[in-house]
């Protein structure tokens, strides 16, 4: 099997379980090999409350490479400062069938340092 295939086979089956609400919307984070990127999704209404990923201006101006774990967890800071700012404490945390480390973990750890619940 493929690796992609089997990447797309647990995003699927992650999905099935994880639904993001109004009152505890969904954090999922999608790894390229170059960049990471980070959505807070409403999936009742089909809406992305709030977003940050290694593309953006104010992270690449701080970061040299966009591709390691300390670019991650200045995306996991940002992402959780604008949903406290848009008043959303918990969220629920989607890996996108990746496996819960590396990258994937210090977006996570950084997110849950500066205050979001999950």
């Amino acid at each position: 099997m493929k690796k992609n295939t089997s990447i797309q086979k647990t995003r699927k089956r992650i999905r099935s379980k994880v639904k993001g609400t109004s009152e505890c919307p969904r954090l999922a984070v999608f790894r390229s090999n170059s960049h990471i990127y980070a959505q807070i999704i409403d999936d009742v209404s089909g809406n992305t409350l709030v977003s940050c990923s290694t593309m953006d201006k104010e992270v690449k101006a701080k970061i040299s490479v966009s591709n390691n774990c300390e670019a991650s967890s200045f995306v996991g800071e940002i992402i959780a400062k604008r949903s406290i700012q848009n008043k959303i404490s918990s969220v629920k945390f989607d890996r996108g069938g990746r496996i819960y480390h590396g990258r994937i973990k210090a977006l996570a750890d950084a997110a849950r340092k500066e205050g979001l619940n999950f």
